[in-house]
This record gives C-alpha cells, sequence and structure tokens, in this order.
C-alpha cells in the first residue's frame, strides 16, 4: 500500500495519484533514473522507467514554446506556465481534473481517458507519460507503455486513444 503525503489516504501499489485528493504518489530524482533503450524494433524508446519529480510544477518552462496541433483541424493548445501538462477529459463530478481538457474535441466518443497522460517539460527535453489510460497512447503510431517517460521531438504525431494530435516544439 502507497499512503498519500497529502491526505494520508491508502492507495494500491503501483498508483501514481491519489484518488481522493489528486497529489501525486511516487517521485524519483535523476539518480535513481534506470535509462535503457528498446532493441531497434521500430519502437519509440523510454527514457526512464519512472516518473519524474514534479516539485516546482507551477515554474515557467525552460525556453521552450510547445504547441498542440489538433489533426485535421485548425485547432491548437499553447502549453505554457508549467513544467507538466496532464492531458485527458473532464467528466461531472470527477475530483482530479487534467490541465488540458480534450472533452471538446470528442474525447469521450474518441477514447480519451479522464487522466490519459502527461508532458513534461525536463532539463534533457520534452517528454510524454501514458498515466494507464484505457486506450493507450501512441507516439508516430507506436503505443508506448503506460508509467514510462518518452522523449518527443518536434513534429511527433501523438494519439490519445484516436484523438491525433501534433506537437511543435520551438526551444
Amino acid at each position: 500500500m502507497i499512503v498519500c503525503p497529502n491526505c494520508k489516504h491508502k492507495e494500491i501499489d503501483g498508483a501514481l495519484f491519489c484518488s481522493e485528493c489528486g497529489a501525486q504518489l511516487v517521485f524519483t530524482t535523476d539518480k535513481e533514473e534506470d535509462n535503457f533503450e528498446v532493441e531497434k524494433t521500430g519502437q519509440p524508446s523510454p527514457q526512464n522507467t519512472v516518473p519524474e519529480k514534479t516539485a516546482g510544477s507551477g515554474q515557467a518552462t525552460t525556453g521552450n514554446n510547445i504547441i498542440l496541433k489538433l489533426v485535421g483541424s485548425t485547432q491548437t493548445i499553447p502549453l505554457t506556465g508549467q513544467k507538466e501538462f496532464t492531458l485527458g477529459r473532464i467528466t461531472e463530478g470527477q475530483p482530479i481534473l487534467p490541465d488540458i481538457d480534450l472533452s471538446p474535441y470528442e474525447g469521450y466518443a474518441e477514447g480519451v481517458s479522464r487522466l490519459h497522460a502527461a508532458i513534461r517539460v525536463t532539463e534533457r527535453g520534452v517528454m510524454i507519460v501514458d498515466l494507464g489510460s484505457s486506450n493507450g497512447t501512441r507516439i508516430n503510431g507506436q503505443k508506448i507503455v503506460p508509467n514510462v517517460n518518452y522523449p518527443l521531438k518536434d513534429g511527433d504525431m501523438l494519439a490519445l486513444g484516436r484523438v491525433k494530435l501534433q506537437i511543435s516544439i520551438r526551444r
């Protein structure tokens, strides 16, 4: 069992966020990271096996201008003012809300989970992690493993369920 440091609610092992208050439950430092590469199978290579520490997530991004473009539309979603952005959809009575709500883009019908994925700005670049979504996250058509950080580069195509986004990263 994991005990939430914020509200002391008990969660099952492996939980990333508290189901009561939404606090992040797993933290690590750079020294604890286990970097590895996947064999050359065309799969995206994970950056590490555990979520990165997000203390100070209210700080401005580190000089990156990040924009998500909804594929097949002129809609864009700028990501500014934080180091981590959760993506998902909002439903009535939901205790934990994503930073970026994909409900207006048919998120529910297109298979987006309430807390689907997170995009993080780190010293090593921009990362994405699937937060255990029901329908998965893909980078350039390749499904990623939940709860593992994957590096993103300018122009990568993301799919959260069936919602397709292209990421633009300018330094």
